[in-house]
């Protein structure tokens, strides 16, 4: 096993459930959690709805006429994580609206450059969980995979893991069903997913910390602005 100490995981739970210990969600992020421990990362868990952080793309949304805005603490939890895995559960196939404020607020720090003059994101590794009924898992880690990597986040391969239940009504992940078993618990293919998710993380983020992130040779954002192209010329 790979030593990868003084790594360290942020998982952000966008559930809807204001209670994080009713999250479905969650249930599956503890999962993962537990295999970073064993890897000695350091986890550290945020339940979204516990915080009030308005919509918007901005650093600070009480400059554009909110009361309060925790991001600030949230945004400084990110920032310190090695890995940041996204747990929302899903409605009508999507990610959940609490999802889609944070995304708009990790965008809202894109301008933010590291100390080789690249996004502030570079050098992290980012992954997903989701869980729900009926449909939406590969739609929505898409979206998310894309964001993550868009804003300068290394994914790794087969990023994202989920369950989802039957169509229509029924047993969200880990409820306790009339068997006396737990809704999702037997599926191996979710099983499998979240372990393999977990440890690409861990592996990508270690490689990432022992080469000291990504080479800024052509993404270095202040080259660029004092008139260095990397390369690049329009054709003739």
């Amino acid at each position: 096993m790979s030593d990868t100490d003084n790594l360290t995981a942020l998982y952000v739970n966008t559930s809807l459930k204001k209670d994080a210990s009713q999250s479905h969600t969650r249930t599956l992020l503890d999962a993962s959690a537990a295999i970073m421990r064993t890897a000695n990362v350091v986890v550290e868990h945020i339940h979204f709805a516990d915080y009030e952080c308005p919509p918007g793309i901005y650093p600070d949304m009480t400059e554009h006429g909110w009361d309060k805005d925790d991001w600030p603490f949230i945004w400084s939890e990110i920032k310190a994580a090695d890995i940041l895995i996204i747990g929302t559960p899903l409605w009508l196939g999507e990610e959940s609206s609490l999802c889609r404020i944070l995304i708009e607020r990790l965008y809202a720090m894109s301008a933010e450059l590291n100390d080789k003059g690249q996004s502030i994101y570079y050098g992290k590794v980012g992954g997903c969980v989701i869980t729900g009924n009926e449909d939406g898992i590969k739609h929505t880690a898409m979206t998310l995979g894309f964001a993550l990597n868009h804003l300068g986040y290394t994914i790794p391969p087969q990023a994202d893991c989920g369950w989802i239940g039957e169509a229509g009504p029924g047993p969200s992940f880990g409820d306790t069903l009339e068997d006396g078993t737990r809704a999702g618990f037997d599926n191996e293919f979710t099983q499998r997913n979240t372990t393999i998710m977990t440890w690409n993380c861990i592996h990508l983020a270690r490689i990432l910390k022992a080469n000291q992130g990504i080479p800024n040779y052509g993404n270095n954002r202040n080259a660029w602005d004092e008139g260095e192209r990397f390369g690049f010329k329009l054709p003739d």
